[in-house]
């Protein structure tokens, strides 16, 4: 039995331990409780085995070797036949900072996928704003570049490496998928590098993109990043899914990007969407290399995380179970 320690208690988790997080109607609860509560808390991030302590939902705090104080909420579902050889999933959420909602989404589908699927979440205070989330924590106030490893973008493999350490996991390589912030997350991580161990990666109506276009700067295009062309012919060789709901088209909504740059990316997210893969295509064929991104489009999905999970579920499945046989 793995040595357990006690974790130390952050203010901004204090909503989480006294349940008051959002969470929607058909969310599966593990244990509305002051003992659930108490288990996860004595989690250390040293030990990630609560994430497959039993089959469905299982939540466990981590806290990041290069972010220290900001721990995230790890919301796992997992399969009933869980094994160290199950693909491992990460999975990003949006604005909403709603882990738990997200990995309620996969829940339904990890035993015939047969995914271990963890939503990674970024509290609102540990991560305020999209500068420590969407756009990875890259910059000081000053405008200077941070550390790589304090960028946010390397969190998921950092957590793959434990879970391989700890034995969770045998396998080499892992995916990502992100919806609307989350799927900014992860194209911009899958942009500037961190996709080493990544076996495949889904972006979802994301509202902005970083465009494969070293003329316009970070976080619009990849600019000001040291990226080179070098670095832009490998990244239109990675097989990137585009996930793009094809009723994702409301420009009204709150949360939706409408500064002069993003607008500049096309009128909705889908529109948005169809910009990115013209825009990789016209820079592979500038570079005189294929490009191995693809769109898909899922009919009359608006803004839906849950649809839009649905729909990419069986494609990220076969690729992760295909990558490793």
């Amino acid at each position: 039995m793995p040595r357990r320690e006690a974790v130390p208690f952050f203010p901004f988790l204090k909503g989480w331990a006294d349940g008051r997080n959002h969470r929607s109607a058909h969310a599966v609860e593990v244990a509305p409780d002051v003992r659930a509560v108490d288990s996860a808390l004595a989690m250390t991030a040293a030990d990630l085995h609560g994430l497959v302590a039993h089959a469905g939902a299982n939540d466990v705090l981590y806290d990041d070797p290069f972010l220290a104080g900001r721990p995230l909420f790890l919301r796992s579902a997992c399969p009933r036949t869980y094994s160290p050889a199950t693909p491992v999933l990460f999975v990003h959420h949006g604005d909403l900072r709603n882990g738990a909602d997200f990995r309620d989404f996969w829940m339904p589908v990890v035993d015939e996928a047969q995914l271990l699927v963890v939503a990674v979440e970024f509290s609102a205070t540990g991560y305020p704003g999209p500068e420590w989330y969407n756009l990875g924590n890259r910059l000081a106030a000053n405008g200077r570049e941070k550390p790589r490893e304090e960028w946010t973008y390397g969190i998921p493999g950092r957590i793959f490496t434990t879970l391989r350490a700890q034995g969770i996991t045998a396998r080499r390589r892992y995916g990502v998928f992100g919806h609307s912030s989350g799927g900014q997350f992860v194209h911009r991580l899958i942009s500037l590098g961190f996709r080493d161990a990544v076996a495949a990666a889904a972006t979802a109506n994301a509202g902005t993109y970083a465009m494969p276009d070293l003329e316009v700067a970070f976080p619009y295009g990849l600019g000001e990043t040291q990226l080179d062309g070098t670095a832009l012919r490998a990244l239109l060789a990675f097989r990137l899914t585009v996930f793009a709901g094809t009723a994702d088209v409301d420009a009204a909504s709150p949360h939706f990007p409408n500064e002069a740059a993003a607008m500049q990316q096309g009128p909705t997210r889908f529109a948005r969407a169809h910009a990115y893969m013209a825009a990789a295509r016209d820079a592979a064929k500038r570079y005189g290399v294929r490009c191995a991104w693809t769109i898909i489009e899922v009919a009359d999905v608006g803004h839906d995380g849950k649809q839009m999970s649905a729909a990419a579920a069986p494609v990220l499945a076969a690729a992760l179970h295909a990558s490793e046989g």
